[in-house]
C-alpha cells in the first residue's frame, strides 16, 4: 500500500461479499469524498435504479450514440455511487454475468453494446464536478459530459481542461483514453493533468473500489499510469479522476488547471467542391501539412491557433476549414490572416462561408470572417454531435504532411461517384504543440511528435445502406496506406491509430496486411506495460472487449 495513499482500498472487507458488508462500506461511498465542495442543496445519493426488458427506457438506455450499436441486456443498471458500482460489479461476478460500462455512450464500435453483455452499468447519474480540498484537486465522476466538466470548471473557478469538442461525450472514457481538443495545443493532452482514479477491479474474486495517484508506487501506480491513455473497459469500472496540473505546489484552485483564453478568434469558410479541381485539391492539402510541419513546436507562437480540415465529400458540395486562436496574443488578428494566406496560396479558390453540415458540426455560416468571441461561447458554438446516425471510423497520427500519394488516394475516392448526403469525410486535425511536450512513455499514450490527426468518418441513416457506406471507408483507408500495408504502421509520416478512435478492422488480416497489429498500432511500445497492469489487476479478464489489453 502507497504511503502517500493509506486509503486506496476502499472497503477490501466491506464491500465483498454478504448483506452485512455491504452496510458497512455505505458511508463512504454516499456521502460527499471528504473534503469535496458539494454544490448548493445537492440530495441525498439516489438508486441504483434497475432498467429491465418492458421497461419503457430501455431502447434508449441499451444503444450507443451509433446507432449501429444495441444490446438486449438482462438489465441496465445506473448508478449513482461507488458502494452501487462495486455491488453492481460483484453481482455480476457472483452470477457469471457479461458486464460493460457506459459513461457518455459515444463507443465508435461494440465494445459497450453487443450481443454477449448481459449487464450494462450506466455511470450518466454519476456526473459531480467540484473541487476536493482534502486532495487539492478537481475530483470528476466518471459519468460527467465534457459539457458538464467545461460549465463548471469555468464558470466556478475559471480553469478548463484541453477536451474534446462534443459536447455529450463521456469523460469516463474520454480521458481514459487520452482525450484532446482545440486547446490541446496549448495545453497538451487532457491526460496530462489525470491526478489520480477511482476504478472497481476485480482481484481473485475480490471485488474493490481502489484510488491510485501519480505519487502512488509500485502495482498502484502502474494501475494510474494505465488510465492516462491505456483506453476504457480494460481495467475496471472507473467511478471518478482527480484532476490538476502534475507540477503546481498551489493551493488555489484557480491556479490547478489551465486557464483558457477569455476570448477567441473563430472562423469557419469553405471551399465550394465545383471550383476544386485535382491541383487546388493537393495544394490545399500540402498547403495543410507544411503549414503544420512550420509551427507545430511547443514554444510555436501559434500553439494557441486549432484548426479541423474538413475534407468533405464531393457531394456535400463543400470543403471546410475551422480555426479558433486566442484572440488576446500579441498580434493575433495577424497571426490569424498570415495563417489562412499560407493555407490557401496557390490554391486558386475563393473561401465563401461554411454552409453544409460537416460531420459533428453543423453549418457555421456565421463565422465567414473571424469573430471575437467569450471562449465558453465559442466552445458551445462548436459543440457537435451526430444523434440519430449510424456511422463507422478510421484514424490516423501524422508526423508530416501527407506523401503526394495518399493526397491523390484522398482526391480520387472524395471524388467518386459515390454519394453520402449525410457525411463521409476525412477531418484532419491540429496537433502538435505542448502535446509533444511530454515524453513518450510519461503517459499510456506514446503518439507524442504528431502534428496532425486524421478522422475518417461516414454517417448514414438507412440500416439497409450499411456495406456502401463501410466499403467506401474500408477501400479509402486500405488504399490510403497501402504502402504500408493498408493502416498507418508507425514509421516517417504516420505513427499508429488512436484508441479513442476504436477501429476492430485493425485486427482483420482482411483489412491489415502490415504485419503490425492493432496493438502496436494504438499502444506502440506502451502495449507490454499495460499488459502487465492487465495480469496485476484483472487477472481473470472480467473487463473486456474486442479490442481490451490482453492478459500477457
Amino acid at each position: 500500500m502507497s504511503k502517500q495513499n493509506p486509503e486506496r482500498h476502499l472497503g477490501r472487507r466491506s464491500l465483498l461479499t454478504g448483506a452485512a458488508a455491504v452496510a458497512g462500506g455505505a458511508a463512504l461511498s454516499t456521502a460527499v469524498a471528504p473534503g469535496a465542495q458539494a454544490a448548493p442543496g445537492s440530495a441525498a445519493a439516489v438508486g441504483p435504479v434497475v432498467v429491465t426488458a418492458g421497461d419503457r427506457r430501455l431502447p434508449d438506455l441499451a444503444r450507443g450514440n451509433n446507432l449501429r450499436w444495441e444490446a438486449s441486456p438482462e438489465k441496465v443498471v445506473l448508478i449513482t455511487t461507488t458502494e452501487q458500482a462495486v455491488n453492481a460489479v460483484r453481482d455480476a461476478v457472483t452470477g457469471g454475468k457479461r458486464l460493460t460500462v457506459r459513461s457518455g455512450g459515444h463507443c465508435y464500435e461494440d465494445f459497450v453494446f453487443n450481443k454477449d453483455v448481459q449487464v450494462v452499468v450506466d455511470l450518466s447519474a454519476m456526473n459531480q464536478v467540484r473541487f476536493d480540498t482534502t486532495r487539492n484537486a478537481f475530483e470528476v465522476e466518471a459519468g460527467a459530459s465534457n459539457l458538464d466538466l467545461y460549465e463548471k470548471l469555468y464558470k466556478l473557478y475559471g480553469v478548463t481542461l484541453p477536451a474534446g469538442t462534443c459536447a455529450s461525450v463521456g469523460v469516463g472514457g474520454h480521458i481514459s483514453g487520452g482525450g484532446y481538443g482545440m486547446l490541446s495545443r496549448l495545453h497538451g493532452l487532457t491526460v496530462d493533468y489525470l491526478h489520480g482514479v477511482e476504478v472497481v477491479v476485480v482481484r481473485n474474486g475480490v471485488v474493490e473500489a481502489v484510488r491510485v495517484f501519480r505519487d502512488s508506487t509500485g502495482a498502484e501506480q502502474d494501475l494510474w499510469w494505465a488510465h492516462t491513455g491505456g483506453g476504457g473497459g480494460n481495467f475496471g469500472l472507473i467511478t471518478r479522476y482527480w484532476l490538476k496540473k502534475p507540477d503546481s505546489t498551489s493551493t488555489d484552485p484557480g491556479e490547478l488547471l489551465p486557464s483558457p483564453p477569455s476570448e477567441v478568434l473563430l472562423q469557419a469558410t469553405a471551399f465550394k467542391w465545383a471550383d476544386v479541381n485535382e491541383a487546388a485539391f493537393t495544394r490545399l492539402v500540402q498547403n495543410w501539412g507544411t503549414w503544420h510541419e512550420q509551427n507545430s513546436a511547443p514554444n510555436s507562437p501559434y500553439n494557441s491557433l486549432f484548426g479541423l480540415l474538413k475534407l468533405n465529400h464531393s457531394g456535400n458540395g463543400e470543403i471546410g476549414l475551422i480555426t479558433q486562436m486566442d484572440a488576446t496574443v500579441p498580434d493575433a488578428r495577424r497571426l490569424l490572416h498570415e495563417y489562412l494566406t499560407a493555407i490557401t496560396a496557390g490554391v486558386g479558390v475563393q473561401p465563401t462561408a461554411m454552409t453544409q453540415r460537416m460531420g459533428e458540426h453543423a453549418a457555421l455560416t456565421q463565422f465567414r470572417n473571424p469573430r471575437r468571441l467569450p471562449w465558453y461561447i465559442a466552445t458551445d458554438h462548436l459543440s457537435g454531435g451526430t444523434p440519430g446516425l449510424r456511422g463507422k471510423y478510421k484514424s490516423a497520427y501524422a508526423r508530416k504532411g501527407l506523401s503526394p500519394t495518399q493526397i491523390r488516394v484522398l482526391y480520387k475516392h472524395l471524388y467518386t461517384t459515390y454519394r453520402n448526403p449525410d457525411g463521409a469525410l476525412v477531418q484532419i486535425d491540429s496537433y502538435g504543440g505542448r502535446i509533444n511536450s511530454v515524453p513518450s512513455g510519461a503517459t499510456a499514450v506514446p503518439q507524442r511528435d504528431s502534428v496532425l490527426k486524421l478522422q475518417f468518418q461516414t454517417y448514414w441513416t438507412d440500416p439497409a445502406e450499411e456495406s456502401i457506406h463501410i466499403s467506401w471507408i474500408r477501400d479509402l483507408y486500405r488504399e490510403m496506406y497501402a504502402e504500408t500495408g493498408g493502416v498507418p504502421v508507425p514509421g516517417p509520416i504516420n505513427d499508429g491509430c488512436y484508441i479513442n478512435y476504436p477501429d476492430k478492422d485493425l485486427g482483420d488480416p482482411a483489412w491489415n496486411v502490415s504485419g503490425t497489429t492493432w496493438q502496436n498500432l494504438y499502444y506502440k511500445d506502451s502495449y507490454a506495460r499495460l499488459q502487465r497492469v492487465k495480469a496485476a489487476w484483472d487477472p481473470q479478464n472480467f473487463f473486456r472487449h474486442a479490442q481490451s489489453v490482453r492478459l500477457p
